[in-house]
């Protein structure tokens, strides 16, 4: 930890204040952030609890807006909770919580993936993870209520993300599943549970399968004949989505029409690769040659995680020593296969005393069991340093200046994985992809990004067609999918669904970056020879995470 610790301001204290409020409605990101003690309960799903977390959202922006700023961090602070209230209660009045249902970050997903990161070092701890999984059936109770409600005012979401939801809710509940093997591989760090902490465990997962099949059931027999044939989500859902995920408004027709632009100008810069790979090849001939190279290959997950971690930490050792200061505790990044098989690689935080370690999550679907080093070097920047990890793991060590909401929960989609795109063209400036192949990969994962600004607009907003034919369907979105980048088609199916259930987040990748691009260049423009990379880096990682309307601000203040 730093030494310092910020005095608290009025301001300080609101935001603080609703950090606690936070914690106690919502126990699951309380464990998010390592504070434990909800750790043996879930939030509230129900109406009520959404009403509740509502009343005390409109609490606080009352209280904030009646205060005064002390310094510039009290501006910055003010400026983007303020922000983030008024969207939460934009959301809550648009009613998007009786239809949250998507294949990767609804409650059906988030009630299960608490107990990856619950501490399990001592039977105490699982106690408690025997206790929270007793509650899991009123939680789910809750939640099956809220979209009963949905139901009946007729705001349900699209019957493909229903269908997909109930198909992975199966494989958490079957014999081999994510809670028989829990349960199975329940131990405390040295010796065994105590007998009455293992029958409870067994007990209370067999609870929560039973919960999540009749989660399952209502899925299919209720809410799926209910369902939307349509995946868009319409213009004004849309709007206040991508305003979630950016922390930014922007113009989105504007912002298709560039997407459509930068995929060509990834498409060009592969092309250009391919031909530097294997003379003549095109990209997909460039692709199948590397794909044949076996020492590219890595065969089965625990190579899989070997690699990731021996390439994160030498990235986190030699970035240290010359480009980014690294405080000692940010340095240690665990890498992790995800018990999980959905797809998807995802990074979580560190807790706040970093007693638990950012870690870089790996969830391979099934069937996949060969992976690609040049296709993901980049990913590991991606995801570590000096992506994702660099920068949140960096905030939550800024206790000199930051009050616990900027430190642990502030933030976006967009400034985050803005950011983590930035990160990878910046190791691509610093040499860590002079392979061609590599850099091949890196623009293989630039060019997805290009192609979901389209496809996820395209989508939501009903664009024409690319071709002319029509407008965007998920057959189209598809197809367009699978001419754009190079995965396995199990990978192109969930990501696919991925976009239409979780509208706005797969732009805020590619969107993010650009702003983040526009703002070092607006930055370097304004202060000419002065300028310093680095310490423009510094300054922003330095602010923590907020949205990007609030960054471009504070660089302009």
């Amino acid at each position: 930890m730093t030494d310092a610790e910020r005095t608290p301001t009025q301001i300080d204290r609101i935001a603080d204040a609703w950090v606690d409020t936070l914690a106690e409605l919502h126990p699951s990101l309380a464990t998010y952030i390592g504070r434990s003690e909800f750790n043996d309960r879930y939030g509230d799903y129900s109406p009520a609890g959404h009403d509740a977390l509502a009343a005390a959202a409109r609490a606080t922006l009352a209280e904030l807006e009646a205060a005064t700023p002390e310094d510039f961090i009290d501006e910055v602070t003010q400026q983007d909770l303020v922000g983030e209230l008024r969207l939460d209660l934009d959301l809550y009045d648009a009613k998007w919580h009786l239809r949250d249902v998507n294949v990767i970050a609804s409650p059906a997903q988030d009630l299960r993936a608490v107990y990856d990161i619950m501490p399990k070092d001592t039977a105490e701890d699982w106690a408690v993870v025997a206790t929270r999984l007793g509650a899991l059936p009123g939680a789910i109770a809750g939640y099956v209520e809220t979209l009963r409600a949905g139901i009946a005012e007729g705001i349900v979401p699209a019957r493909r993300q229903v269908i997909e939801v109930a198909t992975q809710i199966a494989r958490y509940t079957a014999d081999t599943g994510f809670f028989a093997e829990f349960v199975s591989n329940a131990a405390p760090a040295e010796g065994q549970l105590p007998a009455s902490v293992a029958r409870e465990l067994e007990d209370n997962a067999n609870a929560a399968r039973v919960a999540y099949d009749g989660l399952a059931a209502f899925l299919t027999s209720e809410l799926a004949p209910a369902a939307s044939e349509e995946d868009a989500v319409g213009r004004e859902y849309y709007a206040l989505q991508s305003r979630r995920f950016l922390g930014a408004e922007i113009d989105l027709d504007e912002t298709y029409d560039w997407g459509v632009q930068e995929l060509a100008r990834m498409v060009a810069e592969q092309e250009s690769i391919a031909n530097e790979i294997k003379e003549g090849a095109t990209v997909e001939e460039a692709v199948a040659f590397l794909e044949e190279d076996t020492s590219r290959k890595l065969y089965g997950t625990d190579a899989l995680q070997k690699w990731m971690q021996e390439t994160s930490d030498k990235a986190v050792a030699e970035l240290g020593r010359t480009h980014f200061d690294i405080p000692e505790p940010i340095r240690r990044l665990e890498c992790m296969i995800a018990p999980t098989k959905e797809g998807g690689i995802y990074y979580t935080g560190p807790t706040d005393d970093f007693s638990r370690p950012g870690r870089m999550w790996w969830s391979v679907p099934e069937g996949v069991e060969s992976f690609d080093t040049w296709r993901e070097l980049t990913t590991v920047y991606h995801e570590g340093v000096p992506g994702h990890h660099l920068q949140i793991a960096q905030a939550v060590y800024n206790r000199a200046e930051l009050n616990s909401w900027r430190r642990l929960l502030a933030g976006s989609s967009g400034h985050a994985e803005g950011w983590a795109l930035y990160a990878e063209r910046l190791m691509e400036q610093l040499g860590y992809l002079d392979d061609p192949a590599d850099r091949l990969g890196m623009l293989d994962g630039q060019r997805m990004r290009a192609a979901r600004v389209v496809l996820d607009i395209g989508v939501h907003l009903k664009k024409p067609r690319l071709d002319g034919e029509g407008t965007w369907d998920h057959a189209y979105a598809l197809d367009f999918m699978r001419r754009n980048v190079n995965m396995p088609d199990e990978f192109v199916n969930f990501e696919v669904n991925r976009y239409l259930g979780w509208p706005g987040q797969a732009p805020s990748y590619k969107v993010g970056q650009r702003i983040w691009e526009q703002l070092r260049d607006d930055v370097q423009e304004r202060e000419g020879d002065a300028f310093s990379i680095k310490a423009f880096h510094k300054r922003a990682l330095d602010m923590g995470g907020v949205g990007l309307d609030t960054l471009r601000w504070a660089f302009t203040r």
